[in-house]
């Protein structure tokens, strides 16, 4: 695995720099492929904030992307709590690719188990999401600007449109701060 360790505002000494690439290499038997890992170690300047210490890894590999950050009083601890978040969500990860793959063993979309009690509320017995509506419409080709014109008459988040000037799938969403974003497809 290619680690990528990176200090903003913080000297990132020897002894951690072996930490972060001994316990990140340990992860590769949680699932294999993941093929690189950028770390990165800042410093709150808060001074209200106790854990200034925060440690943030994106791994990329098999197509996805596993992100954490944790933050504790000293950079080693938060190099350890980054990685207890890391394995949760790669075996998270590697358990929906396992069911992904294994249809019968974990069910398909369409076949949930799901359980009827007395009263007639349906619950499901996997604790998975799973899909409840499925909408279909046309998609025309527009402007990213004709989209997000439309998305702010459905009042909706996000809308999904054909961009005219790539002929390709693309989102526009809209932002925490309020701004209008743009996913183009390629």
């Amino acid at each position: 695995m290619d680690i990528v360790i990176q200090g903003r505002n913080v000297e990132v000494s020897d002894s951690l720099r072996g930490t972060v690439e001994d316990k990140l290499s340990r992860l590769v038997r949680f699932l294999d492929g993941m093929e690189r890992a950028e770390v990165r170690f800042l410093e709150e300047r808060n001074p209200r904030i106790a854990d200034k210490e925060v440690c943030e890894v994106t791994m990329h590999g098999h197509g996805h992307v596993v992100r954490a950050s944790a933050a504790a009083g000293d950079s080693f601890a938060a190099v350890d709590r980054v990685v207890d978040k890391l394995e949760h969500r790669i075996e998270k990860l590697k358990g929906k690719l396992a069911g992904r793959s294994h249809p019968r063993r974990h069910g398909s979309v369409d076949s949930f188990n799901v359980r009827v009690d007395a009263v007639g509320d349906a619950e499901e017995d996997e604790g998975q999401p799973r899909i409840v509506r499925t909408k279909q419409f046309a998609i025309k080709p527009m402007t990213p600007e004709e989209a997000s014109l439309q998305m702010e008459l459905l009042s909706h988040d996000f809308f999904l449109f054909t961009n005219a000037d790539t002929s390709a799938a693309a989102v526009v969403y809209r932002r925490k701060d309020g701004q209008i974003g743009l996913i183009d497809g390629t």
